[in-house]
């Protein structure tokens, strides 16, 4: 019957056209995924498969008798693109099932490909033998010539896919691909039914009716492409394989085709009309015509566009006043993690940096490396360039729609990161001042315990210095009273502290007071070794001979570095060693302290220069805050390395600014 060929012709083009479209996509796409690679080559059997059939059938209604050449060419292709449909179709769900996290292991992946293609493999032979058979006039003639075992593999390939499809239907994230995965597992379970009767059919010839066998070969065609159909729908609508952000892409390829169909169907248009128009004539008709169509064409691109803008700026207007919000805490780092997983997430990315340039800062964006094919867009306000915000698609490239709106989102992003700079600095202002009205307090503390309790201990400490020096002191009681004095000497080393520690710094530079860091290092090394001796440690200065003048005064250097020295002293155990070396580079003088103690754990090392955190049973928890307190008045910093050898040991580097004309050298 004359319609059932022509339906053939629509079936076969079709199922030619949807496999090459998905081709260009891919290929346009370019990701690097197993899955898409497996796509594309089961798209490509399937475009050999319909490719091959339609052009012989072409071949049919154009020759009275095909040319040789053209049934071998034809047959060849079609053969092989049989073949390798069933083992692509196992693999193809199998790789779709890894990404679900549904495949356990690479040793169960394996196991799926061997399953996949060691049937293939020994069909093989089979496929030489059909490669000799050239009827290509229907579906079921190809597959009764590579076997029994052939078609028996299809239908289990075939019912593989429904039963992963099945599985993905359960473990489905949303509604939108629930369905989707039950569609097709209905669908390759009536494509199995259909099959199964056509397989039947060709070999009992039990329906006796050639316009029926034709039916059921179209009923195939179309449950090749049904899928393949579906797809599209998928990914325009709910980013199915995420790539439906690439609608650019997609709609490019599509109009592409329907040119070419047009054409097709010109020519084809023109070879029926020929025995009333000329060929040339009736071609340049329906060239022309598609021009009544440009108005609605139009309007209807018009209406999508105006569409495609809206959710974008609705997009922009959501993330932006998010953005507003974070952005009145005051916390930049927060801000820009925000923003990279907002982006990421509306505007369906695989990685969103931000990196801010003015003001710079560290944020988490920074560590991320380059790569090819991320694209940046520039965080700006007039005037004045805040920073970029790089992003890197899926695919190869960004979509129009996507770009436009990642374009104003940057604007808005700009006014958010001005704002959250604002509170940060007024939030910073807020927590010195606290600092600083917590420091009078102490210091207005401290003045009241001197007041109070240091002329007190003194007097103490006095009359028991004169009773040890009597010789009528028993001894009993000249052992208690040495450590009664010990007691004071140790409350009074803890007052000095406190005092020390709330008063204002001194500005060194203000009136060029200086000090050579050398001598100041020796004199306190020379202090402080005989507590170290007490205690069993080995206190070393590395030789030096040189002198450096550091722009601090002697007083404030001999603060800090007796603090960094002590506090090193009474962390490491007995036997244990202390080191103590300087050295410059460039315009800083570094004084570096070792220890073999315990170390620092990871999480304190940020604590440990706060202000009465200590991890001693007797410490005040001052000593390294007056040393970062001081080395921050007078220009430098305290650097902490812990452990820095098999779990153990601390590594303080105290950076002094050289005086100017010492820098000048």
């Amino acid at each position: 019957m004359r319609w059932l060929l022509y339906l053939r012709l629509i079936a076969l083009t079709a199922g030619t056209l949807l496999p090459f479209f998905w081709m260009v996509v891919i290929l346009g796409h370019r990701r690097q995924r197993n899955f898409e690679r497996i796509f594309f080559f089961l798209c490509l059997a399937l475009t050999f498969f319909c490719g091959s059939s339609l052009l012989a059938l072409n071949a049919q209604l154009y020759y009275s008798v095909p040319p040789r050449a053209l049934e071998v060419f034809a047959g060849t292709f079609l053969c092989i693109g049989l073949w390798l449909i069933p083992g692509l179709i196992v693999q193809l769900h199998v790789e779709y099932g890894a990404l679900r996290d549904m495949v356990a292991g690479r040793s169960a992946k394996v196991g799926w490909l061997v399953v996949a293609y060691v049937p293939q493999l020994l069909l093989l032979p089979s496929l030489f033998r059909a490669l000799r058979f050239q009827d290509v006039s229907a579906f079921s003639a190809p597959s009764l010539a590579l076997g029994g075992y052939f078609q028996f593999w299809l239908l289990a390939a075939v019912a593989i896919a429904a039963n992963w499809q099945w599985r993905f239907r359960a473990s489905a994230p949303d509604k939108p691909q629930k369905q989707f995965h039950q569609y097709l597992c209905f669908y390759f379970v009536f494509l199995i039914a259909v099959l199964a009767a056509l397989f039947l059919e060709e070999r009992g010839h039990w329906l006796g009716n050639p316009a029926y066998r034709s039916a059921l070969n179209i009923v195939v065609l179309c449950g090749m492409i049904g899928p393949l159909a579906a797809l599209i729908r998928e990914v325009r609508r709910f980013n199915f394989l995420q790539i439906g952000r690439q609608r650019n892409l997609i709609y490019a390829v599509f109009a592409v085709f329907l040119a070419l169909l047009y054409l097709s169907l010109i020519r084809r248009a023109s070879l029926w009309l020929e025995p009333y128009l000329p060929p040339e004539a009736s071609a340049a008709l329906l060239l022309f015509l598609p021009v009544v169509f440009f108005e609605p064409i139009q309007r209807l691109v018009g209406r999508t566009l105006r569409a495609t803008a809206h959710k974008e700026m609705d997009v922009v207007y959501r993330l932006s006043a998010q953005f507003q919000q974070e952005a009145r805490l005051g916390d930049l780092r927060g801000l820009a993690s925000l923003i990279e997983k907002r982006v990421k997430e509306e505007f369906q990315l695989q990685q969103v940096s931000v990196k801010l340039i003015e003001p710079r800062a560290e944020l988490p964006g920074d560590a991320r490396q380059p790569r090819s094919g991320d694209e940046s867009f520039s965080i700006y306000r007039p005037g004045r360039l805040n920073g970029l915000l790089t992003v890197h698609p899926h695919g190869a490239m960004l979509s129009g729609e996507t770009a436009a709106g990642l374009h104003v989102l940057c604007e808005a992003i700009s006014g958010s990161i001005d704002l959250c700079i604002v509170l940060e600095e007024k939030l910073q202002l807020a927590r010195e001042l606290a600092a600083r009205e917590r420091m009078a307090l102490v210091g207005q503390m401290a003045a009241s315990i001197s007041h109070n309790l240091k002329n007190p201990l003194g007097s103490i400490k006095t009359i028991l210095q004169v009773q040890m020096e009597g010789a009528e002191l028993p001894a009993a009681l000249r052992g208690e009273t040495q450590m009664v004095l010990d007691e004071i000497n140790r409350l009074s080393g803890k007052l000095n502290q406190l005092l020390q520690f709330s008063r204002p710094g001194v500005r060194p530079c203000a009136e060029g007071e200086r000090c050579d860091i050398v001598a100041v290092t020796m004199s306190v090394a020379e202090v402080l070794c005989r507590e170290a001796e007490s205690r069993g440690i080995a206190l070393e200065l590395a030789p030096h001979g040189g002198r450096y003048e550091v722009a601090c005064s002697a007083e404030s250097a001999n603060d800090i570095l007796s603090n960094v020295v002590l506090n090193a002293i009474e962390a490491v155990n007995r036997d244990g060693r202390v080191s103590v070396s300087v050295h410059c580079e460039g315009d800083t003088c570094t004084v570096r302290v070792d220890d073999t103690g315990p170390g620092i754990a990871p999480a304190l090392r940020e604590k440990v220069v706060q202000p009465f955190f200590t991890t001693k049973p007797r410490g005040t928890g001052l000593g390294l805050a007056i040393v970062a307190r001081r080395l921050e008045e007078i220009g430098g910093r305290l650097e902490i390395d812990s452990p820095t050898a098999i779990e153990r040991g601390t590594t303080f580097r105290l950076n002094f600014p050289l005086a100017p004309e010492e820098a000048a050298k």
